[in-house]
């Protein structure tokens, strides 16, 4: 991390972000590509700001619960807009609801085969307690 004597900012490049976040260079570049970070150039060099980082934690954890980059750049376009519009956070809403009840099934789907796994688990110590 550096800061930027012109305005303070904090900078990355692209290598500190990678291992921060146990990424592939490749794919904060595939990230850029898909418009989702627009680092700063100084020639061939990607200078990353606070945003940048910020987003790529945002991309990265979307990923984790099941966003598409489809979903995750809307989202993005949606909070950036300057000037929202009913039609835009009813579509927000509407994409929020919807990763919402998938994330909440999939909760009961956890919750329901963490029980079974703690039942075999109970019944592998109560066979071992026989063989010993």
């Amino acid at each position: 991390m550096k800061k930027d004597k012109r305005d303070n900012a904090e900078t990355y490049t692209i290598s500190q972000l990678a291992q921060e976040f146990s990424v592939t260079l490749r794919s904060i570049r595939f990230y850029e590509d898909q418009g989702l970070l627009k680092p700063d150039r100084k020639g061939k060099q990607r200078i990353f700001s606070r945003q940048d980082r910020a987003r790529l934690k945002l991309i990265l954890r979307g990923k984790r619960l099941g966003f598409s980059l489809t979903d995750i750049h809307e989202l993005f376009h949606l909070y950036d807009s300057e000037k929202r519009n009913k039609k835009q956070l009813h579509a927000m809403l509407n994409t929020i609801q919807h990763r919402q009840k998938l994330l909440q099934q999939q909760q009961a789907d956890i919750h329901s085969v963490m029980m079974e796994l703690n039942s075999a688990e109970r019944n592998c110590y109560q066979q071992l307690g026989k063989l010993e």
